[in-house]
């Protein structure tokens, strides 16, 4: 660019300057809706299943099948920590006491997968990980769900995560 063209741009460049601070504040749009009430979100017992405690089953196996333990405590705790909160967000779930099912049917399991991890027991995890699993499944059965099996994952569904062990783990 010549000198003609860069005296042409600064030239330009001031005058907007210029135009935007005499200019009134625009008022910011979001600040109009905002305003307006927002509807409550009430996600669905599968919504919940499917955005907290699929991909945590998947990555607790996934984590596990890598003896990564120190990232399969953390997806247990998550695990237990996600039917938790869908125990606080949906209490009842076809005429049935959520906490109560989550507590008979899937924490005991939970526990001892847990246990295995502490312990970096990679056959006792394998165990436990597939008695979690069956848990999930009676679960289903027992709520009428029996066309939702879950399986030990065979793939990752997230390729974008290592699931491997770092040194000193």
């Amino acid at each position: 660019m010549g000198t003609l063209g860069t005296a042409a741009t600064v030239a330009g460049l001031a005058a907007l300057l210029i135009f935007a601070s005499s200019s009134p504040p625009l008022s910011p749009p979001a600040r109009a809706q905002a305003a307006a009430p927002q509807p409550d979100y009430h996600p669905s017992m599968a919504d919940l299943m499917t955005l907290a405690v699929q991909p945590r089953h998947t990555k607790l196996g996934l984590a596990g099948r890598a003896r990564n333990w120190p990232y399969a405590a953390y997806e247990a705790s998550e695990l237990k920590n996600a039917f938790a909160r869908i125990a606080r967000t949906v209490p009842v779930f076809n005429g049935n006491d959520t906490a109560a099912l989550v507590t008979a049917r899937i924490r005991p399991q939970l526990d001892q997968l847990e246990a295995a991890i502490k312990i970096r027991d990679g056959r006792r995890f394998d165990t436990a990980y597939a008695d979690v699993t069956d848990a999930c499944n009676v679960c289903h059965r027992a709520l009428s769900h029996d066309p939702i099996v879950i399986k030990v994952p065979d793939a990752a569904a997230f390729p974008d995560q290592d699931f491997r062990s770092r040194a000193g783990h």
